[in-house]
């Protein structure tokens, strides 16, 4: 028997971004979605989902949100049990917490227990899809995409390629980056709802010949994402100025190398120069905010109200672990901070579309997930609008949705999350 579901409640959905929007223009609140083998069937009115999926079982969650789940497009899996390690900045970051940390990822056995833990702990979130940073070792990947496969669970990863700049034990070569990945890539990459990111972390840890060997692996398999950093930190920029001399700037370290796309996503990007956001622009590549990495380890503000002015693609993540959250309610509560003290505050509409649709589209899978609509995959969140007495006494003043909706991003966690779907399934 087909598995068929109907949820009643507040069904919000976007039509367009509401960047350059208004809020009502790009969203529409329907009564009902009908969910039938693992995809959305159609949303609208109790009435018309009934008529759609009559032998449906029915779910009636009064007036709580059902949203798509959240997208998290920029994480560390791996740095899962160092999140919210105290008092350092990028560089002291790396060698004292995260590269001890991910020398145990060797050990397959350690690398399932975290992965299985991290995947528990953002679906506790409402977080369905995450795009993840693994270590050297393909016991990493293996393992992630393992506890992703048994879930259902639609994921990226991808082998983090590095071969300078790191302890012993926590290195790779140009040659068995390239091997390992390729071997990954071939392994996963499609393989139901996997997808593989070719990943080297960040100029300062690969050599040119390595950076050379990934870009060659990348033109290989051009429909692959890429994701790796770019321009974290003030130091961390000087630092790939001394290691690469002849570079026009951060960017070119990158494509010199034809590590520049349109399936390309930097994480951060917080200091960039004009040729490099043009660059970026013109290629189409993503842009990834990490608000609550960029303030607990001091990074600085991204500016995104001028580049997405400029037409730049930009998704929202945590970080995890450099970020102290794993939920992108946190997430969305320090974009909205960085706006403030830029002087540009975000909108409701612009974070919760960050979280989702934005997201998806920085990593090209707006067409699969990131919305409710018709044929989209069924990755659901039912968010409890007065999940603490706090949050219930603000949002009963409500004049709007939007403004019933703000509390909880500004104040919610996993006690906001009523339920959640992952591939048309209640989990």
């Amino acid at each position: 028997m087909a598995a068929e579901y109907i949820l009643k409640g507040q069904v919000l959905s976007f039509t367009q971004s509401p960047f350059g929007s208004d809020a009502d223009t790009a969203t529409r609140v329907d009564e009902a979605v009908a969910i039938k083998d693992g995809k959305i069937s159609g949303r609208g009115t109790f009435a018309e989902m009934q008529a759609l999926l009559p032998a449906a079982e029915v779910t009636d969650h009064g007036d709580k949100l059902i949203t798509a789940g959240f997208v998290d497009a920029h994480v560390h899996y791996p740095q899962t049990a160092i999140i919210a390690s105290w008092g350092k900045r990028l560089i002291d970051w790396l060698n004292s917490y995260t590269f001890p940390e991910e020398m145990r990822f060797a050990d397959r056995a350690y690398a399932d227990e975290i992965a299985n833990r991290y995947l528990d702990l953002t679906a506790a979130h409402g977080t369905t899809t995450v795009c993840s940073f693994c270590t050297i070792h393909p016991e990493s990947v293996d393992a992630i995409f393992t506890a992703a496969q048994t879930r259902g669970a639609r994921i990226v990863a991808g082998k983090t390629c590095m071969d300078r700049n790191a302890p012993d034990g926590l290195r790779d070569t140009a040659q068995s980056g390239y091997d390992d990945s390729k071997a990954l890539l071939e392994k996963w990459h499609g393989v139901d709802r996997l997808s593989y990111a070719i990943t080297p972390r960040f100029s300062p840890t690969s050599t040119p010949d390595q950076l050379e060997a990934v870009g060659a692996l990348w033109a290989e398999n051009p429909d692959c994402l890429m994701q790796t950093h770019l321009s974290e930190q003030t130091d961390e920029i000087e630092w790939v100025k001394s290691l690469f001399p002849n570079a026009r700037d951060y960017l070119d370290t990158y494509e010199k190398f034809g590590l520049l796309g349109g399936r390309g996503l930097y994480g951060h990007a917080i200091y960039l120069e004009d040729r490099e956001r043009a660059r970026l622009r013109e290629h189409g590549a993503a842009l990834i905010h990490c608000p609550t990495s960029n303030t607990f380890i001091g990074s600085g503000l991204f500016d995104m109200n001028g580049l997405m002015a400029e037409g730049q693609r930009i998704g929202l993540a945590t970080d995890t672990g450099g970020g102290s959250s794993f939920s992108m309610l946190r997430t969305m509560a320090a974009a909205y901070e960085i706006g403030q003290l830029r002087g540009t505050p975000l909108h409701a509409a612009e974070l919760w579309w960050l979280a989702t649709q934005g997201s998806a589209t920085a990593l090209r899978m707006e067409d699969k997930i990131g919305n409710i609509a018709p044929g989209m995959e069924a990755d659901v969140v039912v968010v409890d609008l007065a999940s603490t007495p706090a949050i219930s006494q603000r949002s009963t003043r409500a004049a709007d949705l939007w403004e019933a909706i703000f509390p909880t991003i500004m104040m919610g966690d996993d006690r906001a999350i009523s339920e959640v779907w992952i591939n048309g399934k209640r989990i």
